[in-house]
């Protein structure tokens, strides 16, 4: 029986994460950790009955232990309890599907305790890369991406061992507005940015694919996931999301992974990895399909992407900022405080006023955090 731990159960990834191991029968849950849904998870805790159940908000967390009373499960809140659901004994994997940089502490914690790490939050890598993938290898644990693109790298590199990336073809699908200018796009409305064409997918990382941010940050993650630089990753737009991404070697060969959009397939992949399981679900029909297509992406009217570029050339605490000022600005685009044009503004002016850190510990880089967000806070 395996054992594993779900950071952010009641989000998308999460609650995915969940039918996969109600898929197959030999997957225990002994931790679940969640923001703010009570309903939720203690539906999660009546199904799967793990040993830590976890909130954000100690309020919260008070509703939901009194809800499971009648249940042998511990209810914690807060960052440490989700420190605690990253490292339980019990857990062999962890699922870090919380969003933004919430999710750094508790991976460290996950590593330092011998965890495996099936990695959906991307905003780790982003920021603290540099001390993740060193602390990874020391440990001797596994990185398994969940990200579709970065999954699709994964399955590409198996059996090439030994053999030189030449490039990384990470694929986008465009989003809701490809093809559109910024004229066109002064004009988009929340509910616009959130119909994605082909995914589907919590608030904010639909919104940053609305704006190629989320392909900028998963540029970023790329570096550190799998040691190429900057420069040899290229962003490819694939509008029907078939190929997830691809990889060229030096011979000039390219392989690539192909299939539905349905997230489940990485996850799935992370868990169970190297044994690849029947996945319930639609497949490919090529026929149906007639073509793919490939478009260039549009640095111009798309600036989140150039900019995230930038920060992940630089390097240092500049993704920190780059991926703290999109949270924020996505943050407040959900709640109509700003345009959807504001959102790659509030990034570059946040970037712009930054005096970059080269090499950030752990407390600068939530340091650097809170800075970014008071600076927004104050303009």
């Amino acid at each position: 029986m395996r054992q594993i731990s779900v950071l952010g159960s009641t989000g998308s990834i999460g609650t995915q994460t969940l039918q996969v191991v109600r898929n197959n029968k030999d997957i225990h849950v002994a931790a679940l950790a969640a923001g703010s849904n009570v309903d939720l998870i203690e539906q999660q805790i009546r199904e799967f009955r793990p040993e830590l159940a976890v909130l954000w908000e100690e309020k919260k967390a008070e509703e939901l232990k009194l809800r499971v009373a009648d249940l042998d499960v511990k209810v914690s809140w807060g960052m440490e309890g989700l420190i605690e659901a990253a490292s339980i004994p019990a857990a062999e994997t962890v699922v870090t599907a919380v969003v933004g940089m919430i999710g750094i502490r508790p991976t460290i914690a996950a590593i330092e305790a011998g965890k495996d790490i099936a990695l959906a939050n991307k905003e780790t890598l982003v920021t603290a890369g540099h001390l993740i993938i060193p602390l990874a290898k020391e440990k001797g644990v596994k990185i398994l991406p969940v990200d579709s693109e970065h999954s699709a790298i994964f399955q590409c590199l198996q059996g090439e061992r030994g053999n030189h990336i030449d490039k990384i073809l990470l694929t986008a699908s465009g989003g809701p507005f490809r093809g559109w200018t910024l004229e066109q796009m002064k004009k988009v409305q929340l509910e616009d940015a959130l119909r994605h064409p082909n995914w589907t997918m919590g608030h904010k990382i639909t919104i940053d694919s609305s704006t190629m941010v989320n392909k900028g940050l998963e540029v970023m993650e790329a570096k550190w996931l799998f040691g190429v630089d900057i420069d040899r990753i290229q962003v490819l737009v694939q509008p029907q999301s078939v190929i997830h991404s691809a990889v060229q070697f030096d011979d000039g060969a390219v392989i690539a992974q192909l299939g539905t959009p349905d997230m489940k397939l990485p996850i799935q992949y992370a868990l169970y990895y190297p044994e690849r399981r029947y996945l319930p679900g639609d497949r490919l029909d090529f026929g149906k399909l007639a073509k793919i297509t490939f478009e260039d992406p549009d640095p111009v009217n798309f600036p989140g992407l150039a900019l995230a570029l930038r920060a992940g050339r630089t390097g240092g605490s500049l993704p920190t900022v780059f991926n703290a000022a999109n949270e924020r600005a996505v943050a407040m685009f959900l709640k109509k405080e700003i345009g959807y044009l504001d959102i790659a503004r509030i990034i570059e002016e946040a970037m712009d006023a930054h005096k970059v850190i080269a090499h950030p510990d752990l407390n600068q880089i939530l340091q650097t955090e809170q800075e970014t967000y008071d600076f927004i806070a104050a303009r």
